[in-house]
Parts: structure tokens; C-alpha cells; sequence
């Protein structure tokens, strides 16, 4: 990774099988801004052992039976889906792999790069998915909450404005 320069990234929270909307959108912003575009997948799964000054990490497990000692387990398929959507566009772009909290890990990758904005998708609608983000908490609402640069969520199903926000019955977020 270079040298950062204040303002010349925007950092992009990305997941595998995430819907190509959410590159498609910070390659706009990216374009726009004149910034490069700094991808970074969290695993929650394992925690930070050391924190480089470039903001990658070196992470372990968190389940010690799991035996996964690479500092930087990825899903290729990120990598392979950024170089589809981006490269085309001509938007420079890397992939940082980090680990613990995503809305921390994605919030201090910005603060060491200097970022100009932290762009994330939205869940997509569904039970599964909103039992989740019951359990987890919305990445998008605690960085805009705990962050002192802008935060972009991109919206990946959005329901009409005629469809209520929560099932009133249930008493919970759809």
C-alpha cells in the first residue's frame, strides 16, 4: 500500500456475494472525488493480533480449534468480482482483509489512510438477514454514529415508501 495522502481514498466495506451495486456506487463517488478506492472485507470471526501502520492487520481466530493461522483469510471471489466491476471502469482500487467488529475495523482503516468517506451497502431484506442485524447491529448506523467523516450507505432493496419500515405485529425491523 502507498503512502497515504489525506482525502485520496474512500474505504468500501465489501462482502462475498455482495450485489455489484455497492463497487458500481463507490466507483461513482471515487470518480467524482478523484480518490481511489481502498475495498475491505471484515471477518468477524477473528480478532486483531497486530495492527500495521497501513492500516492491515494480522488476525487469529477466535475459535483456537479451527487451526486457521493465516494472517489474511479472504474469499477470492472478492477479489475476482472487484477486478469485474472495477477494472472496466478504470477506478484504482486495492483489498484489505480485517477482522473483529466490522464497523470499528472499517472505522480505523479510514482514520489510518485518511480517508475522505466509508462506503457500505445496506442488508438486504429478510428474515435471516434481519435476525442478524437484530444480533450484530447495523455497521451502517454505527459508523454514521462514531464516525467523524462522511458515511455512504447504498442501498441494496429498497422498499417503497408506502411499505412500512417494521411489521407492527412483531414489533421488529423487516
Amino acid at each position: 500500500m502507498s503512502s497515504p495522502q489525506q482525502g485520496t481514498a474512500m474505504v468500501v466495506g465489501v462482502t462475498p456475494h455482495q450485489p455489484d451495486t455497492v463497487l458500481l456506487e463507490a466507483a461513482s463517488f471515487a470518480q467524482a472525488f478523484g480518490c481511489r478506492l481502498l475495498l475491505a472485507h471484515v471477518d468477524a470471526s477473528r480478532f486483531v493480533v497486530v495492527e500495521n501502520a497501513d492500516g492491515s492487520v494480522t488476525s487469529m481466530p477466535f475459535d483456537a480449534d479451527l487451526h486457521d493461522f493465516d494472517p489474511e483469510p479472504g474469499d477470492p471471489g472478492i477479489a475476482i468480482t472487484a477486478h469485474r466491476v472495477l477494472d472496466p471502469l478504470g477506478v484504482p482500487w486495492e483489498l484489505t482483509q480485517l477482522a473483529g467488529d466490522p464497523a470499528r475495523a472499517l472505522g480505523r482503516l479510514a482514520d489510518s489512510v485518511g480517508a475522505r468517506a466509508i462506503i457500505v451497502g445496506t442488508r438486504e431484506r429478510g428474515l435471516r438477514k434481519g435476525i442478524l442485524e437484530f444480533l450484530t447491529g447495523s455497521v451502517a448506523a454505527a459508523l454514521a454514529h462514531r464516525q467523524a467523516r462522511p458515511v455512504i450507505v447504498v442501498p441494496l432493496a429498497p422498499s417503497s415508501s408506502a411499505d412500512p419500515l417494521w411489521d407492527a405485529s412483531l414489533g421488529e425491523p423487516q
